[in-house]
């Protein structure tokens, strides 16, 4: 498995990277043992989870992933055969991932609170890396990341300071709990922010970005690919399957049994005019690639001069086992630019 440098860190990391937020509801903590033995068996160390996990989010099942992974390191002792990263939730509406009740924020006190609980679910007494799961103030994310809304991105009266996140995390850095930190679902002014006070401050800089990247939604390349390139923010990319939609299982309104988006009606990022068209150009340029489509999909990232690596997720073996194997995969220039000529003529349908 080829590895990629996680930014400026000296870490090395495999292009996949082995998403794992379906372990606590679509599967059990035995399934997810299953899927953790056999990537580390096939050289993918990079583990990436979340507080907020499993998905979709609700209270009852809120760090279940987390304790999963927690009970596999502690029954196989191989925690330092992995490169593990978790995130903390940044500002919602949620309230339950508080013990006073209160609304997610990044505010120093909650951050502590998050770290040192997910410390204790993963039964570790550190992470590789610590990333913010969205931002700590309003931002057009999610999805529909490219809607302009000035009421989206008015600042909030109790936003956190960038500088005051950074500083907390930097006591995390002293205290050894968190070795290195990154972002996630951020614009290219945060991004550009965050690296700017932290060199102006000496507090860590971010080594990667972990936003969506797929051949339905390259918004990416517009802006924050350069940022990546020049800054040494590697992308880690989330959703280049589109939830499973580039697989063509949803085409024509579909409902697979089991299927994510059968069981949880969360599809709607991916289900705007023209996207069944998009997924059904691409299908057939794999087909002509001779490629399964998860395999096509997931190898169009991986040749990316700005990305790091593709965070991949299954709820089966038999997925599991497709995804980790396109991370051999390479496509030829004249697939690429079969591919180009799709996304000119239909864009990013599911940003």
């Amino acid at each position: 498995m080829e590895h990629r440098p996680l930014g400026r860190t000296g870490l090395k990391v495999p292009v996949i990277c082995l998403g794992t937020m379906t372990w606590g509801q679509q599967n059990t903590e035995a399934e997810g043992h299953e899927q953790m033995d056999y990537a580390l068996d096939q050289g993918v160390n990079f583990f990436d989870t979340a507080e907020l996990y499993s998905i979709p989010p609700q209270p009852e099942t809120q760090g279940s992933t987390e304790r999963i992974i927690g009970s596999w390191f502690k029954a196989r002792k191989n925690r330092d055969k992995v490169i593990l990263a978790t995130k903390v939730v940044g500002r919602s509406d949620m309230d339950w991932f508080r013990d006073d009740g209160s609304k997610s924020r990044l505010t120093p006190a909650q951050m502590r609170f998050a770290l040192e609980r997910s410390l204790r679910n993963l039964q570790t007494d550190y992470v590789d890396l610590y990333q913010l799961h969205f931002p700590d103030r309003p931002i057009a994310w999610g999805s529909n990341p490219t809607r302009f809304d000035a009421e989206a991105f008015r600042p909030a009266g109790d936003e956190t300071p960038i500088t005051v996140q950074l500083e907390t995390l930097q006591t995390f850095v002293r205290e050894g709990k968190v070795r290195h930190i990154g972002l996630s679902n951020e614009s290219g002014w945060g991004t550009m922010r965050f690296i700017t006070e932290s060199e102006a401050k000496g507090t860590p800089r971010v080594a990667s970005i972990q936003n969506a990247y797929s051949l339905l939604n390259r918004t990416y390349e517009t802006g924050l690919a350069e940022i990546g390139l020049r800054e040494d923010v590697g992308l880690l990319a989330y959703s280049a399957l589109g939830q499973g939609y580039l697989t063509g299982k949803y085409l024509d309104g579909a409902r697979p049994p089991g299927a994510r988006t059968t069981l949880f009606n969360r599809g709607q990022r991916y289900e705007k005019p023209g996207t069944d068209d998009a997924v059904r150009d691409y299908l057939a340029i794999a087909s002509q690639a001779g490629l399964d489509p998860a395999t096509f999909a997931i190898a169009f990232t991986l040749d990316k001069p700005f990305l790091t690596s593709t965070i991949i997720g299954a709820t089966t073996m038999e997925q599991l086992k497709i995804a980790i194997a396109a991370g051999h995969v390479r496509l030829p220039k004249e697939i690429h630019a079969k591919i180009d000529a799709v996304h000119q003529r239909r864009g990013n349908t599911a940003p």
